[in-house]
């Protein structure tokens, strides 16, 4: 088989995870967003970040990782849905190649004291990023409360930004976070893309791959859109098996009429 890059003269393979950050397409809400993450790392604030399931959260992270300069920030990411207390310090001083001592409260004043030492005498301002929050247990999220409870609330030790599914927000509303969800500073809630943001999330990945002409038709594109419900990581496997099926085809032009025929026979199984 011929693969569909050859086949379109792409120099790159569109529609994968691995496009670099740079030529990832940013919608006028991920713009906004990333200019809230900007203000937060800088500010040393505590951010919430939710979307629904492949709306762009790990995207929107990406961009903003890259944003991030490594002579001012020490980036910490952690992503485990079953992390404690005491794993989640161990998980950020392993980070900082710091062996973390048992007790949890040993380890938080062992954390402190090293982001104290990078603030203070390297003068680098510290981003921890905590993803799949959705899943974490209780206990995990009131420590966010006593790790921001610094210097009698005078100041942030450095920026926490939770990351995590729709339900997030679900959760931290209840009342028993009602002292956790106080501390939150900025909140970003990314959307599904519209139809005309569809458009271009599809001509931006198509530009990054170097094709020379319009593959998708603009019927395409609505059957596209209305079958992924603006979800991106949808988008990206219908057009993906699109572009496959269309070169099998030898059809240089991917209309409304091969979507279908894709979205009928390509997608079984559900790829929500």
């Amino acid at each position: 088989m011929i693969m569909f890059e050859r086949f379109y003269d792409m120099n790159h393979t569109p529609f994968t995870k691995d496009v670099p950050p740079e030529f990832l397409y940013e919608s006028a809400s991920m713009a906004d967003a990333l200019g809230r993450l900007a203000y937060v790392a800088d500010r040393a604030l505590f951010a919430v970040v939710t979307a629904d399931s492949g709306c762009g959260k790990s995207t929107l992270i990406r961009k903003f990782v890259a944003s991030l300069s490594k002579e001012e920030y020490v980036l910490l990411y952690l992503s485990d849905s079953k992390l404690t207390p005491r794993w989640f310090y161990k998980g950020m001083l392993d980070q900082l190649g710091i062996e973390s001592r048992f007790y949890r409260g040993d380890a938080k004043r062992q954390l402190q004291k090293e982001i104290e030492v990078l603030r203070g005498v390297h003068q680098k301002k510290v981003v921890c990023i905590l993803d799949e929050a959705h899943l974490l247990e209780k206990e995990t999220i009131e420590e966010f409360r006593f790790l921001l409870n610094y210097r009698f609330d005078s100041m942030s030790p450095m920026a926490l930004v939770l990351v995590g599914q729709t339900e997030l927000w679900d959760k931290l509303k209840l009342q028993r976070y009602a002292a956790v969800c106080g501390r939150i500073d900025v909140a970003c809630i990314l959307p599904r893309l519209e139809r005309a943001q569809t458009n271009d999330y599809i001509r931006s990945h198509l530009a990054y791959a170097g094709g020379k002409d319009e593959i998708f038709t603009d019927k395409a594109i609505d059957d596209i859109h209305r079958n992924s419900s603006g979800i991106a990581r949808r988008i990206n496997r219908i057009c993906e098996k699109s572009l496959m099926y269309a070169s099998q085809q030898n059809k240089r032009l991917i209309d409304e009429h091969l979507v279908r025929y894709v979205l009928e026979h390509e997608m079984l199984g559900g790829d929500s």
